[in-house]
């Protein structure tokens, strides 16, 4: 009666617990397309091969790719830079012949000066001469006669003594005056200033220095713009003339669509890949056991024809008929399946094995519950 009453407890505690009917490791399938239309190249590779994140799984060129739109800017590029260095060898001679006209000036105010200062000095001696009454009377007579040739003098005007040293008198005040102003940058000369050619040219170069300034500012913009959008053309063409097609996942080749060295469009169908990086477990229960569910329920896996268990967590409640979301999946659901109600199970272990990590279609099955005979199996 013990060994009945003991059997029966095991049969009744198997076929009540929470089990699954099936279940099967899967994993989402990546499909990668053509960003630009061209000739496909595929290396030669085995189905099942690995594949890292990031590695040249295919190349699409395209031989024919419009470029017109490139030359043009970079002929737009050159005119920029041509025009650019001509405003700048245009503003360096400028400041050039400006330092220039600016040294000559300097030459011209030290040489005035210089010449100011000398005829003062004599223009002082001599009226020294006439209010000391010094001198023979040669001298006198030629003080006269320089009073004589004085531009400012009328022609009724008497010769006198007294006048030639009123002449003396103003030629020195005016001197004095000359050199005060021309110490000051100032050169008079018949009443008006007198400012050298060199420096009135030096001022007039200001100007066209500050407008070559601005017209370099301007070409230099204009340069950068056309540097700019000529970048993006550049990328803008690499795309479309094609390139190296890199595996965006790791994972393992599932299926190729398309053959070596076909002509593809943008966005045409290349190959699909495994996405081992996001294993998961999908499998069936029945009614009574997936009511009992919700996400984040802890579980059990163990795959067929093996004694390990590994911890699992449940993501996923799809409910019967659930066959769209296998429509990215590597595994897709039988008839049966797809009778039953559909649960998908987290189990990092499978990551963490190198032997299971992307082992795509292995069988097993899942636990909800502790049953009477685990200690056995375990």
């Amino acid at each position: 009666m013990a060994a009945i009453v003991f059997a029966l407890w095991v049969i009744v505690g198997e076929q009540m617990s929470g089990a699954s009917a099936d279940a099967v490791v899967n994993a989402p399938v990546v499909t990668i397309r053509a960003g630009t239309a061209g000739d496909l190249t595929l290396p030669d590779r085995e189905f099942g091969a690995r594949v890292e994140a990031g590695e040249t799984i295919a190349q699409v060129i395209d031989p024919r790719v419009d470029r017109i739109r490139l030359d043009d800017l970079a002929m737009e590029l050159d005119f920029a830079r041509a025009e650019t260095a001509r405003t700048e060898a245009d503003l360096a001679a400028t400041r050039a012949l400006r330092e220039a006209l600016l040294d000559r000036t300097e030459t011209f105010r030290s040489a005035r000066i210089e010449e100011l200062e000398t005829r003062l000095d004599h223009a002082r001696s001599r009226l020294d001469l006439l209010e000391n009454g010094a001198g023979t009377d040669a001298t006198r007579q030629r003080l006269r006669d320089a009073v004589d040739d004085t531009p400012d003098r009328l022609p009724a005007e008497p010769i006198l003594d007294a006048l030639a040293l009123d002449h003396a008198r103003e030629r020195v005040a005016v001197l004095e005056i000359a050199l005060r102003a021309a110490q000051d940058g100032v050169f008079l000369g018949d009443g008006y200033n007198d400012s050298p050619n060199a420096e009135q040219r030096a001022t007039e170069l200001d100007s066209q220095i500050a407008q070559l300034e601005n017209s370099l500012a301007e070409a230099q913009a204009r340069q950068t713009a056309y540097a700019n959008r000529l970048s993006r053309a550049q990328v803008q063409v690499n795309q479309q003339g094609g390139g190296d097609i890199t595996a965006p996942v790791n994972g393992r080749y599932w299926e190729v669509l398309q053959a070596d060295g076909v002509n593809v469009q943008r966005g045409d169908p290349i190959l699909r890949l495994l996405d081992c990086d996001h294993v998961i477990v999908t499998l069936s229960v029945t009614e009574r056991i997936y009511n009992t569910l919700t996400v984040g329920d802890t579980a059990e896996f163990r795959l067929a024809g093996s004694a390990q268990v590994f911890d699992a967590t449940v993501a996923r409640l799809a409910g019967s008929g659930a066959a769209t979301i296998y429509e990215h999946l590597a595994v897709a659901p039988s008839q049966r399946h797809l009778e039953r109600y559909d649960v998908t199970l987290l189990v990092p272990g499978l990551a963490t094995d190198p032997d299971l990590a992307c082992a795509i279609g292995r069988t097993g099955r899942a636990f909800f519950d502790r049953r009477p005979l685990d200690w056995l199996r375990g």
